[in-house]
């Protein structure tokens, strides 16, 4: 089951830094695991090959590039490197995504532009080159990485970012629709709280570099009393992906160990 031989996924945001494993690194890796050929992107050279040396080593096919997932020009390239490399599209997951503080009046304006251009446009540049490509192949399967920041308050004052992960579900849902008659699926992942190495960085961010007392109380927030981790977001990824959710489209699976259905 979950098989995904002589398929190919491009996968955007597959590198990581930092200790542990990041979403789009396990989701590359499970995808490699399971057969498919992998087509990577980062913005970050190192994170980038740093999960082409994992897949390599595990006798994995994959190949990376620098890119920046939220400039037209990048996301062409992007699509033109991986269909020069391996000729099909059968896979596109959009991971790229970051979070930033602030409400409407603290934010700045430059902050909200870059984070509907992290969190959403990065993804609708990368469907514009790829679902062209997938319907001429006769079919395709998309996954993107949401939040449950985007079906409710997650407990950080990140508006920008809740904004994008809401608008990136019903970009999912509209566009399934639309290419449903055309073989191509379109899903989301809707992780929770994620132990990844994105806590620090956000540690930094929201609690002035309180490390411990952000993950204990994350961990508190979670009603199964802990963070899920990246094999969490890979595995639902994987099987959105496969050809076992083969009549599952314009859905979301959410990932996040009861937290969306509490009051707490």
């Amino acid at each position: 089951m979950l098989r995904l031989d002589n398929k190919v996924a491009l996968v955007t945001g597959f590198g990581s830094v930092g200790e542990g494993w990041g979403n789009g690194q396990a989701i590359a890796t499970l995808l490699a695991r399971q057969g498919a050929r992998i087509f990577g992107t980062d913005l970050n050279e190192t994170a980038a090959q740093n999960t082409v040396r994992i897949i390599r080593e595990e006798g994995g096919t994959v190949e990376a590039m620098v890119c920046d997932g939220t400039k037209s020009s990048d996301a062409q390239a992007m699509v033109e490197a991986c269909m020069q490399k391996y000729g099909r599209i059968d896979i596109l997951v959009n991971n790229v995504g970051r979070s930033e503080p602030g409400d409407p009046v603290t934010m700045s304006e430059e902050t909200w532009d870059d984070q509907m251009d992290v969190n959403v446009k990065s993804a609708y540049l990368a469907c514009k080159y790829v679902l062209p490509i997938m319907e001429k192949q006769g079919g395709g399967a998309v996954v993107n990485v949401s939040s449950i920041a985007g079906l409710r308050y997650a407990g950080k004052p990140q508006v920008a970012y809740a904004a994008g992960k809401a608008a990136l579900m019903q970009l999912t849902r509209t566009t399934a629709v639309i290419y449903a008659q055309k073989g191509i699926r379109l899903n989301c992942v809707v992780p929770g709280l994620m132990f990844t190495p994105l806590v620090k960085r956000l540690a930094d961010k929201y609690v002035k570099g309180d490390f411990e007392g952000f993950v204990a109380h994350r961990h508190q927030q979670v009603p199964m009393g802990h963070m899920g981790d990246a094999w969490d977001v890979a595995h639902a990824t994987l099987f959105l992906a496969s050809d076992e959710a083969k009549y599952i489209t314009a859905q979301e699976i959410v990932v996040d160990g009861g937290i969306t259905a509490a009051t707490r």
